[in-house]
């Protein structure tokens, strides 16, 4: 029999409502001995919560029963007021009803899994939407987290299992038993799979950019103005600023919110030949991470010509100081002109890169899934020809069944749960 564990299922600090919750088989218990009885599933009962005589608190108080709750099992949540003296009072009560312990972390939701309630890509997406900063990761995490992989999964699972189906009745009965020559059929069922898994590969390219963020990098020769550009697009002070060229030698890193989406602003080295070992450094670090990021913005001043090294036709290109040289389509840092229509033009090129994404939203997902696609290939050119090698194609079909169980965690995932569960709150 599982343990029941109890946890504060809402942030720490003072608040006006703070969630207590217990799970496990002795969940009703833990509500007796705090004086209540008579709970009806799902239906909130305002009740005085005493432990010992003493009073705690009054506070509305909800019971799941088994298979209707978020873990699975029977729970009882305790909705109280949020002050430290309170919460701490309710937890130190539960702390000594018998049978009753302190959830690990993500206990619950690891819980729910065991218990069938979630699949592996959905406690990832909630782990994602814990930690969403976007409306984009929010909607992304959303979806998955309402069963949009394990359900396209399930219904992938069920044509490999109508095609290994057709294979082995045709390997282990005569002719006259399965008069049908079942190789048109499993080449349809075959190549749907495999078409199905393609498209969902190709979008969801950018999926993963969405959960993790992009790299802007902002790029131009000294004293340019790359610093103040960076210093007004996030509000603040973040870089320092000088009319000295080369002030920056190491890259600033930024984190904000452009057009929905998470973007790190990279601020570098001024572009140029020096002799200076350290500001040599920073240039070639600036190259680096230039090249690695997901777009650049040229920043060109009102001086530098138009054909700049390191410049190629993805880059945004704009020209600075149009407080001081007025030019048209020229931003300028300190008056904020064009300062709107960049950001509007990096979200832009950005969405660009997401439009159309899909359910994907981890290396881990696509890593399975190709491994499925590669199998349904591997299948289809074995079903080509007069005499197709039906155990080889059966091998190819349980390999991508294998790649699918793996994909939604029914199997090998217990050293995955210990990295994801890590991040989780101790209520979660």
């Amino acid at each position: 029999m599982a343990d029941t564990i109890f946890a504060l299922a809402t942030a720490r600090g003072k608040a006006g409502v703070a969630v207590i919750r217990v799970s496990g088989p002795k969940a009703l218990e833990a509500a007796s001995a705090l004086g209540v009885q008579g709970l009806t599933p799902r239906r909130a009962s305002l009740r005085d919560l005493v432990f010992e005589g003493d009073a705690i608190d009054s506070g509305i108080v909800i019971y799941f029963e088994p298979g209707r709750s978020f873990t699975g099992e029977k729970v009882v949540e305790f909705q109280i007021h949020g002050g430290e003296s309170v919460v701490s009072a309710l937890l130190w009560s539960l702390e000594r009803v018998p049978g009753l312990r302190l959830a690990e972390a993500g206990e619950f939701t690891r819980r729910a899994l065991e218990n069938g309630m979630m699949d592996l890509t959905q406690v990832e997406a909630l782990a994602d939407l814990i930690d969403s900063e976007t409306e984009a990761q929010r909607r992304q995490a959303q979806a998955v987290l309402k069963g949009a992989i394990g359900q396209k999964a399930a219904a992938w699972r069920k044509d490999l299992i109508r095609a290994a189906a057709l294979i082995e009745a045709s390997l282990d009965f005569s002719e006259e038993d399965v008069p049908e020559n079942v190789v048109p059929e499993v080449l349809a069922l075959v190549s749907g799979l495999r078409d199905a898994f393609r498209l969902e590969l190709t979008k969801s390219e950018g999926t993963e950019r969405v959960r993790a963020g992009f790299e802007v990098a902002i790029i131009g020769a000294p004293n340019a103005g790359k610093s103040s550009l960076l210093n007004a697009l996030v509000g603040r002070e973040a870089a320092i600023t000088s009319s000295i060229a080369g002030t920056t030698r190491d890259i600033i890193e930024v984190r904000m919110e452009i057009e929905g989406l998470a973007v790190t602003l990279l601020d570098t080295a001024g572009l140029r030949e020096t002799e200076d070992e350290i500001e040599k450094i920073g240039v070639d670090r600036a190259k680096q991470r230039a090249e690695a990021a997901d777009l650049r913005v040229l920043v060109l001043a009102p001086e530098d010509l138009t054909d700049v090294p390191y410049w190629t036709e993805q880059d945004i290109v704009v020209r600075s100081k149009a407080d001081l040289v007025p030019q048209e389509g020229a931003i300028s840092a300190k008056t904020g002109q064009g300062l709107d229509d960049l950001v509007k033009t990096i979200g832009l090129r950005l969405k660009d890169r997401v439009s159309g994404s899909g359910i994907l939203i981890r290396e881990r997902h696509r890593a399975a899934l190709k491994t499925a696609f590669e199998s349904m290939e591997s299948a289809r050119s074995s079903l080509y020809g007069e005499a197709p090698p039906l155990e080889l194609v059966a091998a190819d079909i349980r390999m991508a069944a294998h790649a699918l169980d793996l994909l939604v965690g029914k199997i090998g995932v217990e050293t995955l749960l210990d990295e994801i569960f890590s991040s989780f709150c101790i209520g979660k």
